[in-house]
């Protein structure tokens, strides 16, 4: 009798605890050139990091075929995010740029709570930038990307309030 109950006892703890751990938020990749934090009121040289595109993954099979917007995400990129980006507070606007000297970069920027935002082409400039309102405070992953698959491009992103 005593050795049932103790095999129930170890059988439900096993089964409690695999629930825990079903119950996590799948753990995201860890971002290839690092974490991004920022509050507001932040420097302006604190919202700048660089980086090179790399990758021949398809960034609509990694984030979205579109944006909350509509705006279509494309490009290449590796799995896993460029950058984490963390907003430790709320902040009403955010303007985010590539500078990679004019190559063609694009942007894609996926919130914790999934939402997604994606730019290609600055008006007549190859770069990417995304300008947007409403960032919710938490950790976003950040890829840049380029439109041709493999493509090794260096550059800088900025972001500004």
């Amino acid at each position: 009798m005593l050795r049932r109950t103790k095999l129930r006892f170890k059988y439900g703890c096993l089964l409690a605890g695999m629930t825990a751990l079903s119950a996590l938020p799948a753990l995201a990749e860890t971002a290839v050139f690092g974490t991004l934090t920022l509050s507001p009121g932040f420097k302006p040289s604190e919202g700048v990091v660089s980086g090179y595109t790399s990758g021949s993954t398809s960034l609509p099979a990694i984030v979205a075929n579109q944006d909350r917007r509509g705006n279509k995400c494309l490009g290449f990129a590796d799995n896993a995010p460029d950058y984490k980006m963390v907003l430790e507070k709320d902040f009403p606007q955010l303007a985010i740029q590539v500078d990679s000297g004019g190559k063609d970069t694009t942007l894609a920027i996926k919130g914790r709570d999934g939402t997604i935002r994606c730019a290609d082409d600055t008006g007549k400039n190859k770069d990417a930038s995304i300008q947007d309102a409403d960032w919710k405070a938490g950790e976003y992953e950040v890829w840049v990307g380029s439109i041709e698959a493999g493509s090794r491009w260096n550059y800088k992103l900025t972001v500004q309030q």
